[in-house]
């Protein structure tokens, strides 16, 4: 499921789409797609809508990962339960995942499928225990796991679970019947939900392993510190230089420079000297630091250009952003293609995609 606009992850998905957000230098869907290969599952559909060329130019037809890539178009969205109806006739007769695209997990999808194969029922749910459940849809089950109830964001008080749906799902092709042709239909809110009133049984699978849906800001920016400290395991194609500090290639450190782990460095950068990277920090390709710069808790997409004496801490800065010498950047979010003229001074601020902005403007 890659199809939705990801509109709280705004200003990042002002020019490319949710699934395509990098995460250690890599689009969240690649880390989905390299998960679903390891386990075995390599005929794969995605759904896409908003700026679908940018997913299909970068993935093509899915061979360098591993897998047999298909994409299905949607002119208007079908919600979750109407993508996969959209794409019955790939799915078959055969049971089938449903995983969505933009999430960062690194769940065993060998054992939820085999839990769904012991519970023999029509749907398994992959969920996962949390210490808020007001900030989840939570699942009630009963003591052999069969789902009893949903709750949208109970209060801790009226929580009657803390395990959170984690938009994973095991089916089997039955609940086709279940969603009606070309119309907009949700799992969580309409399919499921009618399975309870029904008394149809179907359950959850509470796997371990890491999980963030990767839906706000913050999250985004857990996720990405969680990947470079590796409490999710995800690809990285730098080279680990000492431990917690990887390195790309042909990325250029000029003497002098401190790097405070965990710092996640791409291909083809530059870093002056007397720059410190205080981390947890992650710099993408082709990115340029100019000299004195200081980088701490924070996340820099590739082609971005951080000017002499400038300062970024607890900020996203967006892909080909121009940041201005002595400029401070302090909680910011930066979108694509924006300009931070010299002296700027950003605080807890958001900056839309190509943005110029002079010194005292926020």
């Amino acid at each position: 499921m890659a199809a939705g606009l990801g509109t709280r992850l705004k200003p990042l998905t002002g020019l490319i789409p949710k699934p395509m957000v990098p995460i250690a230098n890599r689009p969240a869907l690649y880390h989905i797609l390299r998960l679903l290969s390891q386990h075995g599952i390599t005929e794969v559909v995605v759904n896409l809508h908003h700026l679908p060329d940018t997913v299909t130019s970068y993935f093509g037809d899915g061979a360098w990962l591993g897998v047999d890539l298909r994409y299905s178009f949607e002119e208007r969205l079908l919600g979750t339960a109407g993508g996969v109806k959209n794409n019955q006739g790939f799915l078959g007769d055969d049971t089938f995942l449903v995983m969505s695209g933009d999430a960062l997990t690194d769940v065993d999808l060998t054992a939820l499928i085999s839990a769904h194969r012991t519970h023999g029922s029509i749907a398994t749910l992959a969920v996962t225990e949390v210490g808020d459940p007001s900030e989840y849809g939570v699942v009630v089950v009963d003591d052999n796991e069969r789902v009893r109830g949903f709750q949208e964001k109970p209060s801790r008080e009226e929580a009657r679970s803390n395990l959170c749906n984690c938009g994973m799902y095991v089916f089997e092709p039955e609940i086709f019947q279940r969603i009606p042709p070309a119309e907009f239909y949700d799992f969580g809110t309409m399919v499921l939900p009618e399975l309870l009133r029904d008394d149809l049984a179907f359950h959850v699978h509470t796997g371990s392993g890491y999980w963030n849906d990767v839906g706000s800001l913050p999250e985004y920016r857990r996720g990405s510190f969680d990947a470079v400290a590796g409490v999710v395991s995800v690809e990285r194609t730098a080279r680990e230089v000492r431990p917690g500090v990887w390195v790309g290639a042909r990325t250029l450190l000029s003497h002098g420079v401190e790097i405070r782990p965990p710092v996640l460095i791409g291909d083809e950068c530059t870093i002056d000297e007397g720059t410190v990277l205080e981390g947890p920090v992650v710099l993408g390709d082709r990115c340029v630091l100019g000299r004195g710069v200081h980088v701490s808790s924070s996340i820099l997409w590739s082609g971005t250009y951080i000017g002499p004496d400038s300062v970024v801490s607890d900020s996203v800065v967006a892909g080909s952003v121009r940041v201005g010498r002595g400029a401070r950047l302090a909680g910011a979010v930066v979108g694509e293609r924006s300009m931070v003229s010299a002296g700027g001074d950003i605080g807890d601020a958001v900056l839309d995609a190509e943005t110029e902005m002079g010194p005292g403007e926020v």
